[in-house]
């Protein structure tokens, strides 16, 4: 029986090359045409980390450039851009076919103490409380193409519970806030570092989509063109990614052609971990 947990840590393994060197594999999927954002955003934070000792990453800002080829490996170029007394910082470009698919500037940071405040979580049902993604989807499978069923029902890595999900097939206008609750699908035994690679790897699953949501707009009803231009990330505490979290998302604007979408994820306990922003492409897709 497949293991999506265990075949998500073998995507983040990758292989080092050189010192700074590495290369990334994709899943093999029928529908994949691109890359998810959300691996290469993982595997990018991993080749950094690979050359880091001692510190745990609280910031990181990603541009995505060209789509990703899942057909072809991804290496990865690491550049030492500082190592301090208390921060280091590195930068990674993502290279397939002689030319830059992505690039991340990330920070890390020796455990210090120093003043603590943070906004209180906002209200949301219990995870518990709210049905499986996977429940969800059985549920409205028979509503999707069949070219697109296969791969929306596939077991996925991460568990997510979504407080009010949008209707793939005939979306109608819902307010931009977006909640869900995931967590890594079992308990896993892994380093903390990679628990951050983890929730960046989840961290791209849904925010794309907050933008859409006041327009009654889904990826599966063919009037929008969607993919993330940059990615923006803050770890603010410790994380262990196999207990539920909630993701809070909002989309303050939109024009353009483009979204900008917020999210910050806290602990069940109401801790806050982690906030991340985001622009994506939001473009009508011209009829032909």
């Amino acid at each position: 029986m497949s293991d999506p947990v265990a075949d998500l840590l073998t995507l983040l393994d990758i292989e080092r090359l050189e010192v700074d060197l590495f290369r990334g594999q994709s899943p093999e999927e029928e529908t994949n045409q691109r890359v998810f954002g959300g691996q290469v955003i993982a595997q990018s934070l991993v080749a950094a980390y690979r050359t880091v000792e001692d510190r745990l990453c609280h910031s990181l800002h990603a541009y995505f450039i060209r789509p990703g080829d899942p057909s072809v490996p991804i290496i990865y170029e690491v550049d030492r851009s500082r190592d301090g007394g208390s921060f280091t910082t590195r930068r990674v470009i993502a290279v397939q076919h002689g030319r830059q698919i992505f690039n991340m500037a990330a920070s890390f940071h020796v455990e210090e103490e120093g003043w603590h405040h943070q906004h209180d979580m906002p209200e949301a049902p219990q995870p518990m409380d709210v049905p499986t993604r996977a429940d969800y989807r059985a549920k409205i499978a028979e509503k999707i193409p069949e070219a697109y069923r296969k791969d929306f029902l596939r077991p996925r890595p991460v568990e997510m519970r979504e407080v009010e999900p949008i209707d793939f097939v005939d979306p109608k206008p819902l307010p931009d806030i977006q909640q869900l609750w995931f967590r890594v699908a079992r308990e896993i035994d892994e380093a903390p570092w990679l628990h951050h690679c983890l929730l960046a790897y989840a961290s791209d699953m849904a925010l794309l989509g907050t933008g859409n949501r006041p327009h009654g707009l889904s990826w599966m009803g063919g009037k929008v063109m969607s993919a993330s231009l940059d990615h923006a990330m803050w770890f603010h505490a410790p994380i262990n990614f196999d207990k539920w979290h909630l993701y809070h998302m909002d989309s303050p604007y939109a024009g353009g052609a483009r979204s900008f979408n917020r999210g910050s994820i806290y602990t069940e306990t109401g801790q806050l971990v982690a906030s991340v922003a985001q622009e994506g492409l939001m473009r009508p897709r011209r009829k032909r």
